[in-house]
């Protein structure tokens, strides 16, 4: 700790004192004047300001998200928000992980624990993974991100939630074009089109993003499209259709390093990823129509629907000799799948003892269905088959909230949500003594057909289900302590089950569903202020603590391969504050800094490789002890810019911080990866002639050099827990635009 912030320590002064002398200066210019906060739907399914609500939830708007970034992946912004964290892998294969007030650093691919949400479009599955690179950065308009209770009335999950919204076409019809290139062979080509033609308003966004990566066997391509249609309709309301393709083609995954292989050579792959050429391709469409029609003055209903196909191909590195086992799943991991659903909500505005009452009454129904397969991974070939069956997973959902203003400083926000999730797996893959010594059939393999099973099967039917369930209550009071400060306080229940990849593999190795994995419950709690410092400062303070029971945490993960256990409890105590100024002169700033106290209440045992058996009956499993932090997740992150526009040369600029405590790596707190910080420096201009615009930029990330460790692998049974960041990078960028 004294390292991390002895080193920043300087540069976080100098910033403070800045910024200190421009937020006085900004609120001697502005005594008396206050501007509207930004205004969020995700809190309360209508608009409302934010400084307005008893929540934590910020807002990145399109000038951060689009200008001088490229537009690739969330990690390029979401450092802005206080009490979140998006670690970056280093490849596409294993797309970004989210974690928000501590949730989500199990998670070894994708994002769970967080609801994802694009365009009112869930962008996790009803089991609750989720995927960040289905976000199109370039064609959004802004990102909301909530924290806290309040996130209990979107179903299953646990942290909170994370929505992006397209934008609209332009008034003019414009046509923009993008080009970038950077470090590490990194290209970029894009291109937007929007526009208004009469009720009718459109926006397309496409792009292609390659790289050779920072490290051996690293190299990703990502193709993605989005679009959006909004047709104003006679009677007031709106349709909207909105699609999305994502292509990841073949792309390839180093795995994580050794501490003693990271000091090596950083930028070395695993030797497992280059036997067994670790690698994912993954296709994802989806599309979806959303209509928004006002029924009277004080009625809005919503109704939404969607669809989509996703499919995948992993390599991963399991052993050969393991895979081989009668009950392995093999190496290979394949699925095609189908999903879709829709929501329906209305809300209705009136009053209730002379104050504005606003109530909201809805539900939906989102289904997943995939074929599984598993085959043997023979050093990049795939193999024998060793896994086939069919999930699926239904979650209906039920909730009613409402907003009102009981007293002329105070107002409250209450809401309640049946969330009931449904997992079944009809298993295809059962291997009788039979079946495995007949001709054509190697030692440990099966035909996969479904005959009879005997006493002396190697591998049963193991289809099964399991039904979750739970009511997740929220309240928030706030209360207008002057007309430029609130006050607020909020409690909430979440309620998390695991994913189907939590659910398809037990830690003991033995074969079937891990079906004694329950839900993780989590209670909220939280205090907070917010500020409107003149009309162009806001401050926003919270003090949060959740407690939550059955947490669900890595047992073994190994090659790729993770399996998962509950443990007894674990409290997350922190603070989040958010700074935000304007100053004179063309000067602006952003400060984001959080702390998280994140530990087990109670003892538990552990694994420290693969197999664990029940009880810890083997001598891979250790005691964790009650006190020890939740692997994953830093206790302090901070995240400092201060920017620079001057309008008549075109120029805007930026120099930002990012600095991080020190990760524990597993549950018995026995290694750690380091805290770090790191400098980053953009800057570009801008020249307008008539419909033409063009613009330029350069950014030069890390610019030090240095050295850190940018995602970990909780709980890997080799210790290959690192996966370095990349170091000094650049990257040039191009854009014009026309309107026509």
């Amino acid at each position: 700790m004294d390292e991390l912030f002895g080193r920043s320590g300087g540069l976080v002064a100098m910033a403070a004192v800045l910024w200190g002398a421009g937020v006085a200066q900004s609120v001697a210019d502005s005594a008396g004047v206050t501007e509207l906060d930004a205004v969020v739907v995700t809190a309360t399914r209508v608009e409302a300001r934010n400084f307005d609500l008893p929540v934590s939830i910020d807002v990145l708007e399109s000038d951060v998200i689009q200008e001088q970034t490229a537009q690739v992946l969330v990690s390029e912004v979401l450092a802005r928000v206080p009490g979140t964290l998006v670690t970056n892998r280093g490849t596409f294969a294993q797309e970004e992980q989210i974690m928000i007030r501590g949730f989500g650093g199990r998670s070894q691919f994708g994002t769970r624990g967080i609801k994802l949400v694009a365009d009112g479009i869930p962008a996790s599955t009803p089991d609750g993974q989720g995927g960040p690179g289905l976000f199109d950065l370039g064609s959004a308009a802004d990102i909301e991100v909530m924290r806290g209770g309040f996130s209990a009335l979107y179903g299953n999950h646990s942290g909170g939630v994370v929505q992006v919204f397209t934008e609209d076409g332009p008034v003019d019809p414009t046509l923009s074009m993008r080009l970038m290139t950077g470090s590490d062979g990194t290209w970029i080509a894009g291109s937007k089109f929007g526009g208004q033609f009469g009720d009718l308003n459109g926006v397309l966004d496409a792009y292609h993003s390659e790289t050779d990566g920072y490290r051996d066997w690293s190299s990703s391509i990502k193709d993605q499209v989005n679009a959006k249609l909004k047709y104003a309709l006679p009677s007031g309301g709106t349709i909207s259709l909105i699609a999305n393709s994502m292509n990841l083609p073949d792309s390839r995954d180093p795995l994580g390093l050794t501490a003693e292989q990271v000091r090596e050579d950083p930028r070395q792959a695993s030797e497992g990823a280059l036997i067994y050429k670790t690698r994912r391709t993954l296709d994802n469409m989806q599309g979806g129509v959303i209509l928004d029609q006002p029924l009277s003055d004080a009625d809005q209903l919503r109704v939404m629907a969607y669809s989509g196909t996703r499919s995948n191909e992993q390599f991963l590195a399991v052993p050969l000799a393991s895979q081989n086992a009668i009950t392995s799943a093999g190496g290979v991991s394949t699925y095609d799948r189908h999903f879709g659903g829709g929501s329906l909500w209305w809300s209705h505005e009136s009053s209730l003892a002379e104050g504005p009452l606003t109530l909201t009454l809805g539900g939906d129904y989102d289904r997943s269905a995939e074929d599984r397969e598993g085959y043997l991974n023979e050093y990049g070939t795939r193999g024998a088959l060793k896994r086939n069956e069919d999930n699926s997973v239904d979650s209906w959902g039920g909730f009613v909230q409402g907003s009102w203003a009981f007293a002329p400083r105070w107002s409250l926000e209450a809401g309640l949500r049946h969330t009931q999730v449904r997992f079944d797996s009809d298993d295809h893959f059962i291997c009788t003594t039979e079946q495995v010594t007949a001709p054509g059939n190697s030692a440990g393999t099966c035909s996969g057909s479904t005959a009879a099973i005997s006493q002396s099967s190697y591998n049963p039917d193991n289809s099964g289900s399991k039904t979750y369930s739970a009511w997740t209550p929220a309240f928030g009071l706030l209360f207008g302590l002057t007309p430029d400060i609130n006050l607020y306080a909020n409690v909430g229940k979440t309620f998390e089950t695991p994913t189907f990849t939590e659910l398809a593999y037990r830690p003991d190795g033995g074969s079937g569903l891990n079906l004694d994995l329950e839900p993780a419950i989590s209670w909220h709690y939280e205090l907070g202020a917010k500020f409107l410092l003149g009309d162009r400062t806001r401050l926003n303070l919270a003090l949060f603590q959740i407690d939550t029971d059955n947490e669900i945490t890595v047992a073994t993960n190994r090659g790729g391969r993770s399996t998962y256990q509950n443990v007894p409890g674990s409290r997350r105590r922190g603070a989040e504050l958010t700074l935000a100024s304007e100053f004179d002169h063309g000067l602006a700033g952003h400060l984001a800094a959080t702390y998280i106290d994140s530990v087990f209440t109670d003892s538990f045992v552990g694994c420290a490789g693969i197999p664990c058996r029940p009880n810890g009956s083997t001598l891979n499993a250790a005691t964790v002890e009650s006190g020890n932090q939740v692997p994953g997740v830093p206790e302090f992150s901070l995240f400092g810019e201060l920017t620079y526009a001057y309008a008549p040369w075109g120029f805007e600029g930026g120099v930002s911080v990012y600095a991080q405590d020190e990760v524990y790596v597993n549950d018995r707190n026995t290694e750690t990866a380091a805290g770090y910080w790191l400098l980053n420096l953009r800057g570009g201009f801008t020249q307008r002639m008539g419909g033409l615009e063009l613009s330029e930029f350069v950014r030069v990330d890390n610019v030090l050099d240095r050295d850190y460790i940018s995602a970990v692998s909780v709980n890997d049974a080799n210790g290959r827990y690192y996966a370095p960041g990349a170091g000094a990078t650049y990257l040039v960028g191009l854009t014009a635009s026309y309107a026509f």
